[in-house]
């Protein structure tokens, strides 16, 4: 695992949201990005971790912010995760793993004894010139909202 870090440039990307429409990174130049990765949709921590970001998504929108999801998960899965919870904003399917390799957040896990490769749930925020300015690694999915602004103060 080769994770990318802050002052590197942020890779393009070309990849399919859940409505099937490929998005590129470069759509977003002159607004900051928060580019999360997380391991499945409708589990537990990512359910709770995209909850706190739509419930705090339109103070996001209003600090400049677009907020991206990406998982490996398909199209459908992530339009059943939307509905669900009623997200507010892009899941990136990933299933190539094209971004997750990219960002270098595919990689040895350990949970209950065993080890297997997986995402390693990570956010990066871009700025508006397409610089990592933040990683976090240290996700707190409850508060990931307040992390992410108290980080980069």
């Amino acid at each position: 695992m080769n994770m990318l870090k802050e002052g590197d440039k942020a890779p393009d990307f070309g990849v399919a949201d859940q409505n099937g429409i490929v998005r590129h990174l470069s759509e977003f130049k002159g607004k900051k990005v928060i580019l999360y990765f997380y391991p499945k949709d409708l589990t537990p921590g990512c359910t709770v971790e995209s909850c706190n970001l739509r419930d705090n998504y339109s103070d996001l929108i209003k600090k400049g912010f677009e907020v991206v999801g990406v998982s490996a998960d398909d199209e459908k899965k992530h339009n059943r995760f939307i509905e669900k919870y009623d997200l507010p904003f892009t899941l990136l399917a990933d299933v190539d793993k094209k971004v997750i390799n990219a960002y270098g957040v595919w990689g040895p896990k350990k949970f209950m004894g065993k080890t297997y490769d997986g995402i390693h749930r990570t956010t990066f925020v871009i700025n508006e010139e397409g610089i990592i300015e933040k990683v976090i690694e240290k996700v707190k999915t409850k508060n990931h909202t307040e992390q992410i602004l108290e980080e980069l103060n």
